[in-house]
């Protein structure tokens, strides 16, 4: 019988203790040459009150850190839940880590990045090897908050932020607001469902997520009102119409909620698919095969806890969806199967605040058939616009 151990599983080790979530640091110095360096760092832990010490666990092969051991001190920034991008970038094998990042010479001279939560100053007290990581011990020497608000967490291989149970209610609030809007859109929904004999619904955004609020049935095999309630990742290619149009900073945050990586082709299909919608003033999305897939996957999305590991699930679903919203000008000839239509509902500043959208047309529909849809939708979406006090933007 052989006493050797049977080969560890690597992949389960980290896989395991993904499920432990960790806050994310960068730790950043001015190196022998003179040129600030850093490294994001998930490992870092405080150690001692007294002595202060703090420690974190840079990799025994980590270049950055061969960098960063020339310094003669290093600064903790404990970066901010919307500091994601900051993350990626320090993150990255090559190029200027600090470009595009405010930062300072902290009480030591190294780099303190000006818009983290909170800072730590150290000089390094030892270094010791752990196997295929290192345990840097850092005295602190000075430390502070910049502002106190929710930090960056890894988790699961993705990133979030910390949302504690008395942030419940305000999420609350944001949807009796909406639901107001619907009760009012209400009448005009059933109005068009009653025209057309086709589903209606209308959907907001809460929270970063698109939420199904009132419905209004085509017929009584009709399955609407089922839906409402349901929650969708306010991710591309759902809620086209909540962005597009807006400024660069909140069509960059609805790409980022992909958690997928997005490629630079896929950031430009994604913006020609905004232009198209801002020029049109309505969505439009075409069945694929994958729908009744992508569908099933958001009921467990609308009732599982959210983790980064759904939602990397979800996003990779959504990726296969992105060829059939918002397409290209319909060919007047063609037949299509049309998923879904939607008309923009703003409020008084011009951003939209709701949804009407069409579901559950029948197949083969013609380009005219579809226009007329359509048009009786943006009617609709109009009329509760104007009900609420809302205006259009002006390129519309």
């Amino acid at each position: 019988m052989s006493d050797s151990p049977a080969p560890f599983d690597g992949r389960r080790f980290r896989d395991v203790l993904g499920h432990y979530p960790t806050g994310v640091v960068v730790v950043t110095g001015i190196c022998d040459t003179g040129e600030p360096t850093g490294m994001v760092v998930g490992s870092f832990s405080s150690v001692s009150l007294d002595p202060p010490l703090v420690s974190f666990l840079p990799s025994r092969t980590s270049s950055t850190f061969a960098r960063l051991r020339t310094a003669s001190s290093f600064c903790v920034n404990v970066l901010a839940a919307d500091q994601e991008q900051v993350c990626r970038q320090f993150a990255a094998k090559s190029g200027d880590k600090f470009a595009g990042v405010p930062w300072r010479p902290g009480p030591s001279g190294a780099p303190l990045l000006e818009e983290a939560v909170a800072w730590i100053d150290c000089g390094f007290e030892a270094v010791h090897e752990a196997g295929d990581h290192l345990i840097v011990l850092g005295r602190v020497r000075d430390l502070g908050v910049l502002e106190p608000k929710s930090p960056l967490l890894f988790f699961q291989g993705g990133y979030g932020a910390f949302s504690p149970g008395a942030l419940v209610a305000p999420y609350e609030r944001d949807l009796l607001g909406h639901i107001r809007v619907a009760d009012i859109a209400r009448d005009h929904m059933e109005a068009v469902s009653a025209d057309l004999g086709l589903e209606c619904y209308a959907q907001c955004v809460v929270a970063d997520e698109i939420v199904i609020i009132a419905g209004s049935a085509g017929s009584r095999q009709s399955t609407v009102h089922g839906h409402i309630g349901r929650r969708m990742p306010f991710a591309p290619p759902y809620g086209a119409l909540f962005v597009a149009g807006r400024e660069d900073g909140a069509i960059d945050a609805w790409l980022a909620r992909r958690n997928l990586p997005l490629t630079g082709e896929d950031r430009d299909h994604y913006r020609r698919a905004l232009r198209r919608v801002s020029s049109r003033g309505w969505s439009l999305a075409l069945c694929a095969p994958e729908h009744d897939e992508v569908w099933d996957e958001i009921d467990g999305f609308s009732t599982a806890q959210r983790t980064p590991e759904l939602e990397r699930r979800v996003g990779a679903l959504l990726e296969r969806l992105k060829e059939h919203y918002e397409p290209d000008d319909l060919d007047p000839g063609g037949r299509y199967d049309v998923r879904l239509l939607g008309a923009p509902v703003y409020g008084p500043d011009g951003d939209v605040v709701q949804v009407l959208a069409l579901f559950q047309m029948p197949p083969r529909a013609s380009a005219e058939r579809i226009a007329g849809w359509r048009d009786r939708l943006v009617r609709a979406a109009d009329t509760v616009t104007t009900a609420i006090g809302g205006r259009p933007p002006r390129t519309r």
